[in-house]
């Protein structure tokens, strides 16, 4: 389990209620390893990642997959891509004990208990890490079109992160 945070000397996870989530109750939340990727960017960086799922659709794969041989495709505004170059990130790993599955297509955790963290890893040149597992990372002027369309679909391999950071 990992967390990751743009802080790099934190000694104990607190749960915490989210804003954007009030059915929830306070947790510490953790992401495990095959999805720890879509956490590669800034903290407020709005993006829509997408996996290809094993079985996909002849209608999703041209919607959604055409012209890239990529599994996970995320998209970002480009205004972000001189942050996410630069950005250091810190990532926490996390005993999987206390934790729970409460997302399984996105790879979350929560613990409802403290956490302290086991080891702590400087995590840079974050598009590199994203290309050498073969992630395609595109980049867009304004991310609605995509949100619009895959909310138009009957799609479920898909990810929205800070969308209310988004350019309107």
């Amino acid at each position: 389990m990992y967390h990751f945070s743009e802080e790099g000397s934190i000694d104990r996870f607190i749960p915490r209620e989210k804003q954007n989530r009030p059915d929830v109750p306070a947790v510490v939340w953790a992401i495990d390893a095959e999805h720890e990727f879509t956490y590669f960017f800034p903290r407020d960086c709005p993006r829509i990642v997408l996996r290809r799922p094993e079985q996909i659709s002849d209608k999703h794969a041209q919607l959604f997959f055409s012209h890239t041989t990529a599994n996970s495709i995320i998209t970002v505004e480009q205004d972000w891509y001189a942050r996410i170059s630069e950005q250091t990130l810190y990532r926490y790993a996390l005993d999987a004990s206390t934790f729970e599955l409460f997302d399984a297509t996105a790879g979350y955790y929560v613990s409802h208990q403290p956490v302290l963290p086991l080891q702590v890893d400087e995590i840079s040149n974050l598009i590199e890490r994203l290309l050498q597992r073969g992630i395609e990372l595109r980049f867009t002027t304004s991310l609605y079109p995509l949100r619009e369309a895959i909310l138009a679909s009957d799609f479920d391999g898909f990810g929205i992160h800070r969308f209310n950071n988004a350019k309107k």
